[in-house]
């Protein structure tokens, strides 16, 4: 839709939106609003709207775009899209633009009847342009994709096809106000001959074939009416290239006509191109054949019918005319409608099922109704056509606005529209007060003059009884055709208001008028329809009888229930716990059935066959609906058992489905079920009673096979995930089972497996019903059920656990605690006092989870829940997560504890393969696009290169480098042990045998092929200086540390062999491997010293350094020297003494300490600012070498100058320690001893 006013305009596009009851509704939202004019002064004439029609094959119907047509007062014509894109700008004509319309392809609905082709017509004061509608399709086509390339990389123009319209000067008429093109017409012989004879007398000559000719009306003054002819092929079509506009930074919209094409041209061209109009066209003379003469009567608007036939014209004396386009007369005229706006609906007659088995072939009729809108008076009237009375009449604002377009899609064809559903409004009424868009809606019936139609009657009682309050079973009476009545009587029983009693009387009253008729003239269908509705009706009564509240249920004895009582003695604890954990309140909907089932719910899902009533399966809710409504009265206590399951036997409902419906009540109520409880003998004596039912139990059945009657049960319990009613359920149905039939191996062999699976998966339920603790990554509890984990494999169990312990956040180490504290009370039989160091959350956790539900859990699942199967899916389970987000910061430790987990893992086969898949599957891409992206910059990446390219922040990437480091590290480890461990066997417990499905993930490791140790060694080395690189944002080529036999190896399998480096590697090499592991050590100590929280405080950056040394070829007594240096330079001289004692080269350590004591002394005696008189003097006294050497020194190069002079005392003696006598420096340490002892006398 498109609003517009003077040179603003707004687009509206459809858009569904939730309404504040939470249905869907379609709105219109503006999706482009703003100044449309281009030109100074000029101001929107006219708008109209073209959808058109997608060229995709699978399209069925639904425009592709919409293009939005403008006519400015100027005389410009232009195209938009939705958004506001202008598309094209065509000049054909300097009038104003009066009005824009357009006609699209119709389905001719009778052979012989002319094609009309698509076209869009623009009216001038005294001209008419033509365009043809598939040029016009074409180049709006090719304007738009060339807007879209244009505006997503700036592409060449290519041109679109020219526009071919015609143009015609309309004469003979003073003023013209409207018009419409009614399309190609063709004359019949007698008309062509009368044409002739009165335009060329009575000697004119008849061509031998009647011209086409494209009709014209028009709307104004001298004549009120004008009918024009244009004869096909007396004017050649005007091409005209159209100008596309596309609106860029780099470009202006440049508008042309027929001067041609207008490309890219830069701003100095641009200028004179937009002052300049373009050319033209001059228009070819058409005069008026004839009119309607009126001299005082001026047309307002012209309305052309659907199929071209009539038109409605409305004039400045408040009139509506019928015209006849064909003829050229006026047909009808209304009164009394000043400024009426007008509208036509046409509607296609429905065909019955008689009609189309007696005539397929015949045409479908259509109607057309006349929609007249009177804003004086605040009436919308619908009337027949030509002759028809008024069908309706509304009363609607005095300020809205009839929306009618007479079009449908553009770019349609005879071949492109076949299996085409249009779902284009024909009608429209916009009410601006409200903003509410209503549709014109009128059945075909409304059509049909003849008083005595019966099917129009019919039709009109069937309203009436829709409509109606009071539901009267004499309208339904009245009713003539059977297929009617069937329609009427489905829609009452479909009603969801009305009454049950009211439905069973109308029913009776039919089905009594029925038989009174002659057997031979009453259809079966309807017959048959109303006898099973009146036994269902009657079946609805009987059981909401029952269950009504003046019933009380009757007095039934006391049951022996001793096995049951039993039964739930032993799972009492955890039916309690399981209890508790699942009676949180929960978000429910408006939608979900909580009342009474309505009569039409009931009766939609039941059906009447051969006498016998059949249950029809649909949505999980209505069916637990249903059985609510039959049984739920019984289980709560609040209904008779016996009557209610006698009925419903005596109705014909199988035994098999009224345990369906049973058991789907008890199973899909399980938290009312659980607050009951007489629930539980409720459901044995109901059991009991279907169980006797004839037909429940098979009189063939062999008593050493399964009885399927007692399968059902079973198979409905091990599917539902509501755990504690199926368990419950399962016992009863098991005494039940006892209670009647001799002990059958087989089916009671069933019966075992059946409840030991059931009080499983109840205690692991209950676990897994655990809320997690605020702050951690939640989510929704897991539902399981037998069926679920007999599915998921043999590690479904684990899993599930897995999934729970992520959800708790607990961290490694105290679910390590757990589980060893589970196993010592279990070895000792006392339970084992909790640690008191813990906070009060991480108690409450570890109260929780080592209470009896994990312990319960475990003992019920000794193989599937195993430590090493247990840590393993908890190391899966963490680092799948971790790949989910790795650059949330709650999900950068999950990488963290994923690592941890592994370690955990005792047996090495499994450790082994856990690391591979790790490795393999989510660690090794992320690894190799770290490496290459540290090489490209030959530097400690920024966050925002780290998220680029690995896809997490510089700090999640540190973490994760040091992680892989510990993964590779543990691979090594579990390689090196696997010769020497044994195959653990996987196994699973008893009932669970039967599991299929994928392999667990500890079976997954266990198939993992052995690794080559050297390789994995060579990634975990690079690892480490990527690590080590990130930490203290170093600069490293990391790949560059490698030849190129090291390089090759980078990021292969695991598994595979590579050619690795050996031998003594390039000097040149080693010396730039020596400087960045120098550059670690300083790194580290300047952290040490600063406390930096990058760097992790659980690495011995140190010990790592002299382990790559190793492995690097680098000299490790160098590094430590390095580091001797470093600490002391750092102040951190009791650290440098502990590294001191490892160093061998001791001569050349005194040698660079020498330097660095020569460096502090120097600070103290000449760089010093607090310099006193006896410093002064004690520099006086030196020896000149001495004095000169310590000149010399640089104290700027120590981070830390200032240290006591103790320190420094004990840093000379250590030099002098390690100098030999004949050292050259020995003399100069023992003066600079002298001296040090000198500044601590006079301090």
């Amino acid at each position: 839709m498109v609003i517009a006013r003077e040179h603003k305009a707004a687009f509206l596009s459809a858009k569904w939106q939730n309404d504040d009851s939470g249905r869907e509704e379609m709105t219109l939202a503006v999706s482009w609003s703003g100044m449309l004019n281009a030109e100074e002064g000029e101001c929107v004439s006219s708008v109209i709207c073209i959808p058109l029609a997608s060229q995709k094959r699978s399209s069925t119907g639904r425009p592709d775009w919409t293009c939005i047509v403008v006519g400015f007062s100027s005389g410009y014509v232009r195209f938009y899209t939705e958004n506001g894109v202008l598309l094209l700008a065509q000049l054909l004509n300097e009038d104003p633009v009066l009005r824009l319309k357009c006609r699209t392809y119709e389905i001719p609905r009778h052979p012989g009847v002319t094609e009309q082709h698509e076209e869009l017509s623009i009216l001038y004061p005294t001209a008419l342009v033509t365009i043809d509608g598939f040029s016009l399709f074409q180049s709006l086509r090719a304007c738009r994709n060339q807007v879209a390339r244009a505006a997503a990389a700036g592409s060449d123009v290519v041109q679109p096809p020219p526009l071919a319209y015609k143009k015609w000067g309309l004469q003979d008429m003073d003023t013209i106000i409207d018009h419409s093109s009614v399309g190609i017409m063709t004359l019949n012989v007698f008309d062509q001959m009368k044409n002739a004879s009165i335009l060329g007398g009575f000697h004119a000559s008849v061509k031998g074939s009647p011209p086409a000719m494209s009709q014209y009306i028009t709307v104004g003054g001298g004549p009120f009416t004008g009918f024009y002819y244009a004869v096909e092929g007396s004017s050649q079509p005007l091409l005209s290239h159209v100008a596309l506009a596309v609106a860029s930074k780099l470009t202006s919209a440049l508008f042309s006509a027929a001067s041609g094409w207008l490309g890219w041209k830069n701003k100095n061209e641009e200028e004179p191109a937009q002052k300049q109009k373009p050319k033209v066209e001059p228009a070819t003379p058409l005069p008026v054949r004839f009119g309607l003469p009126d001299s005082r009567r001026h047309g307002e608007s012209i309305c052309l019918s659907p199929c071209n036939t009539m038109a409605g014209v409305t004039d400045d004396f408040g009139r509506v005319t019928l015209l006849d386009v064909a003829r050229g007369i006026a047909i009808r005229m209304w009164k009394g409608y000043r400024d009426a706006q007008l509208g036509w609906v046409q509607v296609s007659e429905a065909r019955g099922e008689r009609e189309i088995a007696t005539s397929p072939s015949m045409p479908r009729r259509h109607a057309q109704f006349l929609v007249i809108y009177a804003p004086r008076r605040g009436i919308l009237e619908v009337w027949g056509t030509q002759h028809g009375p008024r069908v309706g009449a509304f009363t609607v604002g005095k300020h809205c606005r009839l929306l009618y377009s007479g079009y449908r899609l553009m770019g349609v064809n005879s071949v492109t529209s076949q299996g085409w559903h249009y779902n284009t409004q024909q009608v429209c009424l916009f009410d601006p007060s409200t903003g509410a868009l209503r549709s014109v809606t009128i059945p075909f019936h409304l059509a049909l003059s003849d008083k005595k139609s019966e099917r129009a009657k019919d039709m009109h009682l069937l309203k009436r009884l829709t409509l109606a309050c009071k539901l009267n079973k004499s309208i339904l009476l009245e009713i003539k055709h059977p297929a009617v009545k069937k329609q009427a009587l489905e829609s009452l029983l479909a009603n969801k208001n009305a009454p049950v009693s009211c439905l069973t009387n109308i029913t009776q009253a039919l089905l009594a008028s029925l038989k009174e008729q002659d057997p031979e003239a009453v259809d079966d269908t309807l017959l048959q329809l109303c006898s099973s509705q009146l036994k269902l009706l009657q079946l609805y009564s009987d059981v909401q009888l029952l269950h009504s509240p003046d019933t009380s249920p009757s007095e039934t004895e006391p049951l022996s229930l001793a096995g049951i009582e039993e039964d739930l003695a032993r799972i009492g604890p955890i039916l309690r716990r399981y209890t508790e954990l699942n009676s949180r309140p929960c978000v429910t909907f408006a939608q979900d059935p909580g009342g009474p089932l309505p009569v039409r719910a009931f009766l939609s899902q039941l059906v009447c066959e051969g006498g016998e009533l059949r249950v029809i399966r649909g949505p999980d809710t209505d069916w637990t609906h249903l059985g609510s409504f039959l049984f739920w009265g019984c289980l709560s206590g609040q209904s008779p058992l016996e009557k209610v399951c006698e009925t419903l036997q005596q109705s014909g409902i199988s035994p098999q489905q009224l345990l369906s419906l049973l058991l789907t009540v008890w199973l899909n109520r399980e938290k009312e079920i659980l607050k009951r409880a007489d629930a539980i003998r409720n459901l044995h004596t109901l059991l009991n009673t279907l169980s006797s039912m004839k037909g429940a139990v098979e009189e063939s059945w062999d008593v050493q096979c399964i009885s399927p009657w007692w399968q059902q049960v079973r198979s409905a319990c091990v599917q539902s995930e509501s755990a504690g009613a199926a368990l419950l359920a399962a016992l009863v149905a098991h005494r039940a089972f006892q209670g009647d039939w001799e002990c059958v191996s087989l089916e009671l062999e069933q019966w075992v497996v059946c409840l030991r699976q059931l009080e499983d998966v109840l205690a692991l339920q209950t676990l897994l019903s655990l809320p997690p603790p605020q702050g951690s990554p939640g989510g929704a509890v897991q539902r399981c059920s037998v069926k679920s984990l007999l599915e998921s494999g043999r590690g479904g169990v684990a899993d599930s656990v897995a999934k729970l312990i992520f959800r708790q956040d607990v961290p490694p180490e105290m679910l390590k605690d757990i589980v060893q504290q589970r196993e010592e009370e279990q070895h000792t039989e006392e339970p084992v006092e909790h640690c008191s160091g813990r906070d009060v959350t991480e108690r409450m956790l570890l109260s929780v989870l080592s209470s009896e539900l994990l312990a319960c859990v475990c003992q019920r699942f000794p193989h599937s829940l195993a430590i090493d199967v247990l840590w393993a899916h908890c190391c899966w389970e963490y680092v799948v997560q971790w790949n989910k987000d790795p650059e949330a910061s709650t999900f950068s430790t999950f990488v963290i504890w994923s690592v941890e987990y592994l370690k955990m893992i005792s047996s090495s086969h499994i450790q082994l393969g856990i690391s591979s898949m790790m490795w393999n599957t989510f660690i090794v891409k992320r690894f190799s696009a770290a490496a290459f992206l540290m090489e490209k910059v030959g530097k400690a990446p920024k966050d925002r290169l780290c998220r680029r390219d690995v896809g997490m922040g510089d700090a999640a990437m540190t973490s994760f480098l040091g992680s892989c480091v510990q993964l590779l590290q543990t691979l090594m480890e579990a390689d090196s042990g696997v010769e020497e461990a044994y195959v653990p066997e996987l196994c699973v417990e008893e009932v669970w045998g039967s599991a299929e499905g994928p392999a667990s993930i500890a079976e997954l490791a266990l198939q993992q092929k052995a690794v080559h140790y050297p390789l994995v060694q060579h990634h975990c080395l690079l690892a480490s200086l990527l690590h080590a690189a990130m930490s203290f944002s170093l600069r490293l080529k990391p790949l560059s540390l490698f030849d190129s036999k090291g390089k090759n190896a980078f990021f292969r399998e695991l598994t595979s062999i590579q050619l690795l480096p050996s031998g003594d590697m390039d000097p040149n090499l080693v010396a730039i491997r020596q400087e960045f592991l120098m550059l670690v050590l300083t790194g580290w100590v300047k952290a040490e010293d600063t406390g930096s929280a990058k760097v992790s405080r659980d690495m011995d950056w140190p010990a790592v350094c002299m382990e790559l040394a190793s492995l690097l070829q680098v000299n490790a007594d160098i590094l430590r020297r390095h580091l001797v240096w470093e600490l002391y330079n750092q102040g951190l001289d009791l650290r440098a003494e502990e590294v001191m004692l490892e160093v061998e080269d001791k001569d050349v350590l005194g040698s660079q300490l020498l330097v660095l004591t020569g460096q502090r002394l120097a600070f103290s005696l000449l760089h010093s600012q607090t310099q006193t008189k006896a410093t002064m003097e004690l520099l006086a006294r030196l020896p000149p070498t001495l004095c000169t050497w310590l000149k010399a020194m640089d104290p700027s190069e120590l981070r830390c100058p200032s240290v006591p002079l103790k320190q420094s005392s004990r840093l000379v003696s250590k030099v002098i320690e390690m100098l030999p006598e004949n050292h050259a420096q020995y003399s100069l340490a023992l003066h600079l001893l002298e001296t040090v002892d000198s500044l601590q006398e006079n301090e």
